[in-house]
């Protein structure tokens, strides 16, 4: 059957893709390259029409190899996001695709189910990611077998894959176990129940005890009952007494225990009787450790909501009720109470009703009711989400009912301590919240006027740090060069480069090392063996990501006589011609005989290594928290565009400007600035930012020579993981029931350790005070320094 157009193809491919998403059908992850150029190929986009059918762009069998880890074992890397680095299509879509291009060799298809999620509102989504989980018999972890399965999945799926894995015979009575800790057990006896409401976590290791409850007999199977008591509370420990009744009322060995041994059997009726002891809790989550269904693109949501609810004074607070007497319904700044009922209830589902999973629908909607920027569907900043909530809930609960006028004055010479409480002071007439209380601190701000050298010293209140990094001014690139001499093979160099310089300035660098002149150079970005963008001198180096292939041709200088063409290999499958194209094209066609003779396919591969590719790589930039502050509080020159207005020269001036941090709250929320912008350059800065996970010793830092010390252990952390608008957003976060760590990543809650913490995705950290003396005192309401002593007791959730 032939081929469809170009244009048949668009709109069959155009449409399937509106498909509306329905639980349980299947759709295709391919990789967005090959799908980029398929694109480029029919003009799927209105800029993309230039070329269409051009036989360069053909993009070839479809090859999702940059989706792999293990190309072996095609297992997908980790934190793949949508349409960056995958695209999904529907089961039609994907079988047009391949009737028309076909796979690449040796590669399975990615196919996904439809699953709901959500509580009382569903929602669908495509399931990426597997949940992985680790099966035994009768806890023998020597020999543990790891499977991979869908959250719609049900417990009796499970069931029958053990029972193949393992060879259990039909007629043993069997149950399920799951154990979530090191001797903690919990019984799955609901089969029809799916994996994400049995709230299964990666990982875990789930044993098929055939042992604990195995009854055999020679004939048929009588019916039995099975009773287990006592019945526990949530969290608590206990030993299981078991009864096993046979099928004429009689009872077998009843109440009896072990401790974590197999007891001598009793022949009883034919039966051969076991017990064990476990630990056992019901099929409820911890409090806390709550997921939130993604509603669409609103990760970013969830893991702001996630770290601030491991800050316990502000989640005591509302589990407290104590946000009820305090909500604000007449601040014109406010919400009318609505953002922070919204944030309540949220916050009592996540700690109170023991859901492995909520969907924070509701509050949503209230949030893009009073900011219309996170009212849609769009992947937003949780950094931006975050600034916005404390915001709202700090009018939506300011004590203050009617805010007086204060007018401001400057230091005027005044010593820093007077200033400084004048301010705290005059903020707190103003602003009196639960948020006030935690969140803010003091920044003291110094401008110094370049011609006059007037000095202006002010204290501001913050509500978060928003710290630069330390940027780099270059980087390292991997290249290909290809000679004009045909016996000379292609060589790979490594080649450093300003990260805001052009594809000239790449020339420049290759230049040095090989001696071609830059003009004689051609850059290309090479895919699936073909020219998938040929670079002009002037395009910015941010256009060319890590992993693109880049390749540079050594050519004779264009003139007006002569012109480089790209020449493209064809190999002729039938006797009647080559490959047909709809544009002009310079091509050789070799017949499959010719082909063998002449042309060496593991020779085409073949390349060297210049010995700038020998040399050791120096490591990824890697810098510690206290540079960044150090920047932060570094003395800086005001730019062209953002001027100082001098009150003794009567106009504007590029002033030098320098911050200092003089209190600091209870809790210190730390904004990593890593998306950076300016006229010509838009980045995300993934430099690893090594912070402490304790004893942050934040005194140092601060100019209040009276001040107590500032020690602060990090409670949460939002991580932000692709590049710039789009990405997915996770988080980790400290439980204040157990104290261990936790990783939210929507709707999926998993254990987490303190070496995993530290990664280019902490985005912004969240650190409590450790308050070193009994936090009994009252809350002044103007006392200096913006965080009045809260107690810190474990909250009572019950």
């Amino acid at each position: 059957m032939p081929t469809p157009s170009t244009e048949s193809q668009k709109q069959a491919i155009g449409t399937l893709l509106k498909t509306t998403l329905r639980k349980g059908d299947e759709w295709f992850l391919i990789d967005s390259r090959w799908f980029k150029q398929w694109k480029k190929y029919v003009g799927f986009d209105s800029w993309d029409m230039y070329n269409v059918g051009e036989h360069s762009l053909y993009p070839g069998p479809i090859d999702n190899s940059g989706l792999f880890s293990d190309h072996e074992t095609q297992v997908l890397k980790e934190h793949l996001i949508d349409e960056l680095d995958y695209v999904l299509v529907p089961t039609e879509a994907w079988n047009k695709l391949v009737s028309w291009y076909g796979c690449l060799e040796g590669q399975r298809p990615i196919v996904r189910k439809v699953v709901e999620h959500g509580m009382f509102v569903k929602h669908c989504k495509v399931e990426v990611y597997l949940l992985e989980l680790n099966l035994c018999e009768n806890d023998n972890m020597d020999n543990v077998v790891t499977r991979h399965f869908s959250k719609a999945d049900t417990i009796d799926t499970i069931e029958k894959e053990m029972r193949s894995l393992f060879e259990i015979p039909s007629e043993k009575e069997t149950r399920l176990w799951n154990k979530y800790m090191s001797n903690t057990y919990e019984q799955l006896n609901k089969p029809d129940s799916t994996v994400q409401d049995a709230g299964l976590f990666q990982g875990q290791v789930h044993i098929y005890n055939t042992a604990l409850l195995l009854l055999i007999r020679s004939s048929a199977t009588p019916s039995r009952n099975f009773t287990t008591s006592p019945k526990l509370s949530s969290n608590s420990s206990a030993t299981i007494s078991s009864t096993v009744t046979n099928g004429d009322g009689d009872s077998g060995n009843p109440g009896y225990t072990l401790n974590n041994s197999t007891s001598s059997s009793n022949r009883l009726g034919g039966y051969n009787s076991y017990s064990s002891s476990y630990n056992y809790r019901e099929s409820q989550s911890q409090p806390g450790l709550c997921g939130l269904s993604n509603l669409g693109n609103t990760c970013f949501m969830n893991s702001a909501l996630q770290c601030l609810s491991n800050a316990s004074p502000l989640t005591e607070y509302f589990l407290n009720d104590q946000y009820e007497a305090e909500i604000n319904r007449e601040n014109p700044l406010g919400m009318r109470g609505e953002i922070a009922e919204a944030y309540a209830d949220l916050v009592k589902q996540m700690w109170l009703s023991r859901s492995s999973y909520v969907a924070p629908r509701t509050f949503k909607t209230q949030v893009g009711r009073f900011a219309p920027q996170f009212s849609g569907y769009q992947q937003q900043d949780s950094q931006e989400l975050l600034a916005f909530l404390l915001d709202g809930l700090h009018e939506d609960l300011n004590r203050v009912k009617k805010k007086p006028y204060l007018a401001l004055r400057d230091a005027e010479g005044r010593p820093d301590e007077i200033v400084a409480k004048e301010a705290w002071t005059n903020h707190r007439l103003r602003n009196d919240s639960i948020i006030v209380d935690i969140f803010h601190g003091l920044f003291k701000s110094t401008l110094v006027c370049p011609e006059c050298s007037k000095v202006s010293v002010t204290f501001d209140p913050f509500c978060y740090l928003t710290l630069p990094l330390p940027m780099r001014k270059d980087r390292t690139m991997e290249v290909f060069l290809v000679r004009s001499d045909p016996q000379s093979r292609p060589t790979q160099y490594r080649v450093v480069v300003p990260k805001l310089g052009s594809v000239a300035d790449l020339c420049s660098a290759l230049s040095r090392l090989c001696g071609i002149p830059p003009e004689n150079m051609v850059v290309a970005d090479v895919y699936n063996h073909r020219f998938h963008k040929i670079y002009r001198r002037d395009d910015g180096l941010n256009q060319i990501m890590e992993k693109d292939d880049i390749f540079v041709y050594e050519v004779q200088e264009e003139d007006s006589e002569r012109m480089n063409l790209p020449v493209y290999f064809r190999e002729r499958h039938n006797k009647h011609g080559g490959a047909s194209t709809t544009h002009s094209t310079v091509a050789i066609d070799w017949d499959s005989e010719s082909k063998k003779l002449c042309y060496d396919d593991q020779e085409a591969e073949a390349y060297e290594k210049h010995e700038s590719m020998l040399q050791p790589q120096k490591k990824k930039t890697t810098v510690a928290l206290r540079e960044c502050i150090e920047l932060f509080t570094t003395m800086e020159t005001l730019g062209e565009h953002d001027p100082w207005y001098c009150p003794t020269c009567k106009k504007h001036q590029q002033a030098t400007k320098k911050f200092d941090l003089w209190s600091l709250p209870r809790i210190l929320v730390v904004h990593l600035k890593r998306f950076s912008y300016n006229r010509c350059w838009r980045d995300k800065l993934d430099t690893v930012v090594d912070f402490p996970i304790r004893d942050l010793n934040m005194s140092e830092f601060v100019c209040d020579p009276k001040a107590g010390p500032y020690i602060y252990d990090l409670i949460a952390v939002s991580n932000h993981y692709g590049g710039m608008g789009g990405g997915h957003y996770t988080a980790y976060g400290k439980n204040k029931a157990d104290g261990k760590w936790h990783y939210f990543d929507d709707s999926s809650v998993s254990s987490a350790s303190e070496d995993q913490i530290v990664t280019k995705a902490a985005y912004v950290l969240f650190y409590q005070r450790r308050d070193e003396e009994a936090p009994s005192k009252p809350q002044p309401s103007a006392a200096l320094g913006g965080a009045p002593e809260v107690a810190d007791d474990h909250m009572d959730t019950n």
